[in-house]
């Protein structure tokens, strides 16, 4: 029986070396019931107290409210923009999963953000099942350990987009990829298992990019080309059965493109296309442009605690190099890695479909370590445990002071807390004992996701600024539905809690809002830089109104600039 094929039914199990929790858990039935709970632990604190976090999360939450207010599910729109970036797939899981809630388009943002919960969770699962077609369950568990525990895919799974369900719609087109490349030198298998992973690897590439468009092929194509280049093989590639694949693919994907051109006429690829993902290549858009390698830089702290499993695992790689996983785990991450690295536009999520791979090599080559590298290795490797740590930690304490308010008492005792594992498998990565450093590695992971996640951020009350104001607006306006303009913070969030119908204005604008109201309940919300020209336009239509009693202060995290709202009621207004 060859290496593959043992692997694939659950042998050779745990050895000693690898650490206790692989050897407790490195069993096909306990693995992946482990790593449930794992990632649980890791993604779900905090997702229902922290709010919508600007910008891109809101603009998500909003495009789907609309939908499920308006009930086109075809064009993708904020307020009454375009909104032509991505394609509708992640627009859909969200309206599906509000509907499914009976809270309807007003359900709280956590509602919004559970098919990001539901993707991340999913990629931890999906990386122990890409694990298992090169090795055991121990190797697979500590995989999909690594990647649940990393601070980006934390992120990613709080915040309501597209990247946790793209990993994960990549992870099963892998998943199925590699399963499908290994079987060319193996003895026959069933023709169902052969229908069903290429069916997997062409309904997961669908899904990829009716999420996030052409991110998924890319990943997938590229690989498949280093794939043959490296073996000089291609006759596997008939185990895809293309031409089916491509016309199911097809018969997928092509509907809801052909029906949002129509609507648009042609208006959403020469956006999504034309300028969304050419000007990401050619230039920096939105101030996120960096230079080559700072993918490499950022990943060092945005994949903690991978990297150090990384760094001690890359001495064993060079002789390991032409191994079923190392050579399929370089063929999925060096080719898209160098492409992302010279694309212009830089943000640490980009890199985030080949993390998986990354954690995938390093376990398999860990596992399979007969000996510690040398120390300067292990320094390096424990170096890149603990400082990160050590700055989650410190940020959960000096955040909120620099903002002006408290460390949040249960956040700030939880990350010092957190030292205390992270330090004691700093000492075990030193002595290059990766297996026994994974564990208390996970422990500092999980009470610092809780102390930041659950606590310290939730706490942060200045930058949480529309949250507050549309609190304020609503006990103010003396109505259940008031009419809100608002002058000098357009922030999506805000729109997205206010209400869609809020209208973004000049301060003129917010005057002439007020001087129409004719009854109406309408509330005006002007930033202090602004109020004197507001003010002063209601002068000359001969009205006053009294200086605001309903102050809203904070800080935009966007910007960094401190903010000062009065809120005006049209009911208030004399003449």
């Amino acid at each position: 029986m060859s290496d593959t094929a043992a692997h694939e039914i659950g042998e050779p199990g745990p050895r000693p070396g690898q650490g206790w929790l692989a050897r407790l858990f490195g069993h096909r039935v306990l693995a992946p019931l482990a790593l449930l709970v794992l990632a649980v632990l890791f993604l779900s604190p905090g997702v229902m107290q922290v709010p919508p976090l600007d910008r891109d999360e809101p603009r998500y939450t909003q495009a789907t409210k609309q939908m499920v207010e308006s009930g086109d599910f075809i064009d993708i729109r904020f307020q009454d923009q375009a909104r032509h970036k991505k394609p509708v797939g992640i627009y859909w899981l969200q309206s599906a999963v509000v509907e499914a809630s009976g809270l309807g388009a007003g359900a709280p943002i956590w509602i919004y953000r559970i098919p990001s919960q539901a993707g991340a969770v999913l990629a931890v699962l999906l990386t122990y099942w890409c694990a298992r077609a090169f090795a055991g369950p121990a190797a697979a568990f500590m995989a999909g350990a690594l990647t649940a525990a990393t601070l980006i895919l934390g992120v990613e799974a709080r915040l309501a987009k597209t990247d946790a369900v793209l990993l994960a719609s990549i992870l099963a087109v892998i998943g199925a990829l590699a399963r499908i490349w290994l079987a060319r030198h193996a003895p026959p298998v069933s023709r169902s298992r052969r229908y069903g992973l290429a069916a997997l690897f062409w309904i997961a590439l669908a899904v990829s990019v009716l999420v996030k468009g052409p991110v998924g092929p890319m990943v997938v194509g590229l690989t498949i080309v280093a794939l043959c280049a490296m073996t000089r093989e291609i006759a596997w590639l008939k185990r895809l059965y293309p031409l089916a694949g491509l016309i199911g693919f097809v018969a997928l994907v092509a509907p809801w493109f052909i029906a949002i051109h129509i609507q648009t006429n042609g208006a959403f690829f020469a956006e999504a296309v034309g300028k969304d993902l050419l000007g990401k290549v050619a230039t920096g858009q939105e101030s996120h442009g960096a230079p080559p390698l700072t993918h490499l830089a950022a990943a060092l702290g945005t994949f903690w605690p991978l990297p150090a499993f990384v760094v001690l695992a890359l001495p064993f790689a060079a002789r390991a190099l032409r191994t079923p996983a190392m050579l399929f785990t370089l063929c999925w991450v060096a080719p898209t890695w160098v492409v992302f690295e010279l694309t212009a536009t830089k943000l640490p999520h980009y890199t985030l479909p080949l993390l998986p791979g990354l954690a995938i090599a390093a376990a398999v080559l860990l596992t399979d370590a007969k000996a510690p590298p040398s120390r300067g290795w292990r320094i390096a490797a424990a170096a890149l445990l603990v400082v990160p740590a050590v700055a989650v930690a410190a940020a959960n304490l000096v955040a909120p002071v620099v903002l002006g308010v408290w460390p949040s008492p249960p956040g700030a005792l939880i990350a010092v807390f957190a030292l205390v594992p992270a330090f004691a498998a700093m000492r075990r990565m030193a002595r290059g004992a990766a297996g026994e450093a994974l564990a208390p590695a996970l422990g500092a992971g999980v009470l610092l996701v809780i102390a930041t996640w659950a606590f310290t951020m939730p706490a942060l009350s200045p930058i949480w600024i529309s949250p507050r104001l549309a609190d304020a607006v609503n006990g103010y306006a003396g109505c259940a539905d008031p009419q809100v303009a608002n002058v000098g913070f357009n922030e999506p969030s805000y729109i997205f809690l206010q209400g869609t119908d809020t209208l973004p204005s000049s301060p003129q604008g917010a005057a002439s809002f007020l001087l129409e109201a004719d009854g109406a309940c309408r509330v005006a919300v002007v930033e202090g830089r602004e109020e004197a020209a507001f003010l002063a336009a209601l002068a000359e239509a001969g009205h006053a109104l009294p200086a605001s009693t309903q102050r809203v202060t904070g800080l935009n995290i966007n910007g960094g600039d401190d903010l000062d709202f009065g809120l005006y009621r049209a009911t208030d207004m004399t003449r």
